[in-house]
């Protein structure tokens, strides 16, 4: 009998990886839907050369967004809020952060991707599936809020493959899709060029031509988004709908997110069927003479340098959202599959 090995996950990071998150005072959130799993990456307790690597399984999960003393996290059919447990200066087995998915949300399979809180608290989420911007309901699966002038109605088709939410001022600003198409499915017939970025608010389209857009995101007077399928991080000029580049990133785009100068991004090796192959990225990394990443890059905004970088190998092949954790040295989280949610009960004063 021939023995199977385990799958193999290796992580390895830059050499100033670990001093940059240990100087800006953060760990990192990311999911991978491939093998369904959230990982907490931080600085093991008393070792600051050493990742510490935390991990717990969720069917399908992407969505993440920062919430008070937590995040959100959505998965196949539900949407969780982790709660942190530990009180300031407290510990548990050298993690000072203990996430609790206290608070989960029965939304039926929606392929929720993008996630945030608007002004007044509420989780607002790109619902891909309807093409719709939709709210969470205490009595059915969504309530939707905005749907692109362009989609004719509400229904389960994924027609234009929205993904992307940004915010600006605390209310839902910009979105991206990979297409305008209103038929079901239609957006995988638009994949290399028919990408655009929406205005929320005016309904206009604000920049066509991107090749499967991700991630958009207000920072510092502009609108950063990520073109997944040219490998591209950048912005968007508003009053002329130009994408202008500003670094290039050997994978597929997915998972934005700001640390004063520096942007996080999440890359991905893409899969060889009709959803990643045939990109122009494809073409970029045989002219670079490289392969395609999965990992996070840190990008310096003032110079469009990388100049930090973690690289996952092995059973994780893709990412889709990242997110930093302010203020958190070692994060650990509970799950479902194991026992310890059932011993860990914490007391409102």
């Amino acid at each position: 009998m021939t023995a199977v090995s385990a799958p193999s996950l290796e992580i390895t990071t830059s050499r100033q990886m670990l001093a940059w998150m240990a100087q800006q005072r953060l760990s990192i959130a990311l999911t991978t839907y491939q093998i369904g799993k959230l990982f907490l990456l931080g600085i093991k307790p008393d070792r600051e050369r050493e990742l510490s690597v935390f991990e717990r399984s969720f069917n399908r999960c992407m969505g993440l967004c920062p919430a008070d003393n937590g995040f959100y996290m959505s998965s196949l059919y539900q949407v969780w809020r982790f709660v942190n447990v530990l009180q300031p200066g407290q510990t548990q087995d050298g993690y000072d952060r203990l996430y609790v998915p206290q608070l989960g949300n029965t939304t039926g399979d929606l392929d929720i991707h993008d996630m945030a809180v608007d002004g007044d608290g509420r989780l607002v989420f790109v619902n891909t599936l309807f093409g719709c911007l939709a709210t969470l309901s205490d009595t059915h699966s969504f309530k939707p809020i905005w749907r692109p002038p362009f989609i004719s109605r509400l229904a389960a088709e994924d027609r234009c493959h929205l993904n992307g939410l940004a915010m600006k001022d605390g209310k839902p600003a910009y979105v991206t899709a990979a297409s305008t198409s209103d038929v079901v499915d239609g957006w995988r017939e638009h994949r290399a060029n028919g990408g655009v970025v929406v205005d929320v608010a005016s309904n206009e389209i604000v920049a066509r031509g991107l090749s499967m857009p991700h991630s958009p995101r207000w920072h510092r007077g502009k609108l950063w988004v990520l073109n997944s399928g040219t490998g591209e991080f950048g912005h968007i000029e508003l009053d002329t709908g130009r994408f202008v580049p500003v670094a290039f990133c050997a994978g597929y785009l997915r998972g934005l997110y700001f640390v004063d100068d520096f942007a996080i991004v999440g890359l991905s090796k893409p899969r060889d069927n009709k959803t990643f192959s045939g990109l122009p990225l494809d073409e970029r990394l045989r002219e670079r003479e490289t392969n395609a990443r999965c990992g996070i890059q840190v990008i310096d905004l003032r110079t469009g340098d990388v100049v930090h970088w973690l690289r996952i190998d092995g059973v994780v092949d893709e990412l889709y959202d990242v997110i930093p954790l302010p203020g958190v040295h070692t994060p650990m989280a509970l799950g479902f599959k194991t026992d310890e949610i059932r011993r860990v009960v914490s007391v409102e004063e």
